[in-house]
C-alpha cells in the first residue's frame, strides 16, 4: 500500500502562464508543498492574511494587479510573511524594486526547479520560526511567570503523570530536588493543573529575616509589635484558594515550624497579635535542596512536620540525568531569550549540540537557561573542543553500540531543533531519506512535535 504523506508545507503561487504554473506547482508539491496556484494577483488577495502558515511565491508581471502589488498587499497584512518574487530575465530594477519593498528572495525565469525549491524551502523554514515565536510569545504573555515542562525523558514523562494525577488533588506536597533543577516549575504546574482560581504565591524562606518570617506568613495585628501601624495579611491567607510554595523550606525556624505544623494539622491560622482563628483554604507545596528526613535526624528540622509535609513527595532529577532533553530545553529556552532580548535566535550544529549533551551541568536547567541568554546575546563561553574524540565519547556510558546511539540521537535531535522541528529539513541536513529518519525517531523515541 503506498503511503501517503500529508503536505508540511504551504505555498500560495500566483503566475498567469498556464504552463509555466502547472510546472511549478508540480516542482513545489514535490519538495512537500501544499499549493494554492492563481492565474492572477487578485485572486490571491484573499487567501494571504496575517498568521498564514506558508509561503508566497508570484510572478512580477500579471494581466491586472502586478507581483509588487501582492507584495505590497502581504507586507502591509504581516510584514514577516515571506514572499518569493519571480521576475523576468535582466529586469533587475523590478527585482531591487521588490527585494526594497520586503521580498524575502527574487528568482529570474527561466530558473532551475533546484534553485525555486531551495529558495522555497528556506522561506518556509523562516516563516515557521516566526509563527512559533508568536506562539510562544503569546503563552507568556498570558502566562508570564508559568515556565513549561519542557523534556521527553522517562523521568519527565513520569513527572507529568505525576502532577497530573497529584495536580487536581488538595494535598500538600513535599518537592526535593538540586538546585536549578526546576522545583518552583512544578510547583506552578502542580497549582495550574489544580485549576484553582487563588493566587500561586512564591516564598523564599531563606531571604527572608527572622524578624519578618512570622509576619510575612501568617500576617499581624495592627499594635502586633512595633512599627505594625496597620493589619497585614500574611501569604498564606493571601492565597486562599491558591497555592503557597514554601522554597528552601529548611531555613524556616525551629519555633515557627512548629507553628506551621500547627496550621496545616488544623488548617487554621492565627495572626501576630490576635486571638481570632483564620480558616485556611489553600495548598501549601514545600521545596528543598536538602534531605530533611536527613536534617530531622540531626536535630535541624521538625521531624513531625517533616512527615506531616511529606505524605506525597517527588525527587526531581538533575539535568545530567535527563541529557536527552538539553536539545529541546535549550531551543526552547533560545526562542524565549531571542524574543526577550529581540535578537536573532543562534546556529549550532550537532557536533556542538553532542558537546553540551556530554558537559557538565552543576548549576542543572538554571544553568542552561542562563547559557541559552548568553547565546543568543553572543557571549557564551561555549567550550567546545576542536573535535568529539574518544574523550567526550566515554562520557556517554555503555559499550561502542550504546554510544554510536545515543550519538545519533543527539544528531537527530539537534537537526530537529535547527530545522524548527520539520522532519523533512532535518532529513536533508542529515543527508538521509524522510522515511528513514522518520524510522529513527521511532527507533530513539524521538518526538516530532515543537517543545
Amino acid at each position: 500500500m503506498k503511503e501517503t504523506t500529508v503536505p508540511q508545507y504551504h505555498a500560495i503561487l500566483v503566475e498567469d502562464e498556464q504552463a509555466v504554473r502547472l510546472a511549478t506547482t508540480q516542482t513545489l508539491e514535490l519538495g512537500g508543498f501544499a499549493v494554492q496556484a492563481c492565474a492572477s494577483a487578485e485572486q490571491a488577495f484573499s487567501l494571504v492574511h496575517a498568521d498564514y502558515a506558508g509561503i508566497v511565491v508570484t510572478d512580477v508581471r500579471l494581466p491586472k494587479a502586478s507581483g509588487l502589488d501582492l507584495l505590497a498587499h502581504a507586507m502591509q497584512l504581516d510584514a514577516d510573511l515571506p514572499v518569493v518574487v519571480v521576475t523576468g530575465h535582466g529586469d533587475v530594477v523590478m527585482a531591487v524594486q521588490a527585494m526594497r519593498s520586503g521580498a524575502y528572495d527574487f528568482i529570474e525565469k527561466p530558473f532551475a526547479a533546484d534553485r525555486l525549491l531551495e529558495s522555497c524551502l528556506r522561506a518556509q523554514e523562516k516563516r515557521a520560526l516566526v509563527l512559533e515565536n508568536r506562539r510562544l510569545r503569546r503563552a507568556w504573555e498570558s502566562h508570564p511567570s508559568m515556565p513549561e515542562l519542557v523534556g521527553v525523558s522517562p523521568v519527565i514523562e513520569k513527572l507529568r503523570k505525576f502532577i497530573q494525577n497529584i495536580g487536581p488533588t488538595p494535598v500538600d506536597v513535599l518537592i526535593n530536588g538540586a538546585t536549578g533543577c526546576g522545583k518552583e516549575v512544578v510547583a506552578r504546574q502542580l497549582h495550574l493543573a489544580s485549576r484553582c482560581k487563588g493566587e500561586f504565591v512564591a516564598i523564599n524562606c531563606g531571604a527572608l529575616p527572622e524578624s519578618m518570617f512570622e509576619s510575612e506568613i501568617f500576617g499581624a495585628e495592627a499594635g502586633a509589635f512595633t512599627g505594625a501601624q496597620k493589619r497585614r495579611i500574611g501569604k498564606l491567607e493571601y492565597a486562599q484558594g491558591g497555592t503557597v510554595f514554601l522554597d528552601e523550606i529548611e531555613s524556616m525556624p525551629m519555633a515557627l515550624q512548629v507553628k506551621l505544623l500547627r496550621v496545616l494539622q488544623e488548617r487554621q491560622l492565627e495572626r501576630l497579635g490576635s486571638n481570632t482563628t483564620v480558616a485556611l483554604n489553600c495548598r501549601v507545596i514545600a521545596a528543598s535542596k536538602f534531605d530533611l528526613r536527613q536534617l530531622s535526624s540531626e536535630g535541624k528540622f521538625r521531624e513531625d512536620l517533616y512527615y506531616r509535609l511529606g505524605v506525597v513527595s517527588v525527587d526531581l532529577p538533575r539535568l545530567n540525568d535527563r541529557r536527552e532533553d538539553i536539545p529541546l530545553l535549550l531551543a526552547h529556552f533560545a526562542q524565549r531569550a531571542a524574543i526577550r532580548y529581540q535578537k536573532p535566535l543562534p546556529a549550532w550544529s550537532a557536533v556542538d549540540m553532542a558537546h553540551w549533551q556530554q558537559r557538565d551541568w552543576p548549576g542543572n536547567v538554571r544553568e542552561l537557561r542562563n547559557f541559552a541568554d548568553q547565546l543568543v546575546l553572543g557571549v557564551a563561553d561555549l567550550g567546545l573542543p576542536e573535535t568529539i574524540g574518544t574523550d567526550q565519547a566515554a562520557c556517554v556510558t555503555g559499550g561502542l553500540p550504546q554510544r554510536l546511539e545515543a550519538y545519533e540521537a543527539s544528531l537527530i535531535t539537534a537537526a530537529l531543533s535547527q530545522s524548527g522541528f520539520h522532519v523533512a529539513v532535518a532529513a536533508d541536513a542529515l543527508g538521509i531519506p524522510k522515511k528513514t529518519l522518520y524510522d529513527k525517531l521511532k527507533k530513539h523515541n524521538i518526538p516530532v512535535g515543537k517543545p
